[in-house]
């Protein structure tokens, strides 16, 4: 499995590291193999957090809505809800983004 992604009742819930203020948009993996997603956006008034939701709900084809912050509000280490969406969808549309 990739990174850390777990089913709830609600959808799934994945755990990624954050790393605002890159030149690049989307998901990658560090050299210990943990998910870290790359956004443009800096760590200001919100701004990068409103930008993983857009990233998210794009990525994910799901709407805004259903895309929850769980933990992380100011950590780089995040946790989101993917509302109505299951773990092994997500791990695949997640191999397809990284290309494995």
């Amino acid at each position: 499995m990739i990174g850390q992604i777990a089913n709830s009742p609600s959808g799934a819930v994945i755990s990624f590291r954050a790393q605002p203020k890159s030149s690049k948009t989307g998901f990658t993996l560090d050299d210990a193999g943990n998910l870290k997603l790359r956004i443009r956006s800096a760590p200001v008034e919100g701004k990068a957090n409103k930008e993983i939701v857009e990233t998210l709900s794009k990525i994910f084809g799901i709407a805004k809505s259903r895309v929850e912050m769980v933990s992380g509000d100011t950590s780089k280490q995040k946790r989101f809800l993917l509302t109505g969406i299951e773990a092994d969808v997500v791990e695949g549309i997640l191999r397809k983004e990284l290309g494995l």
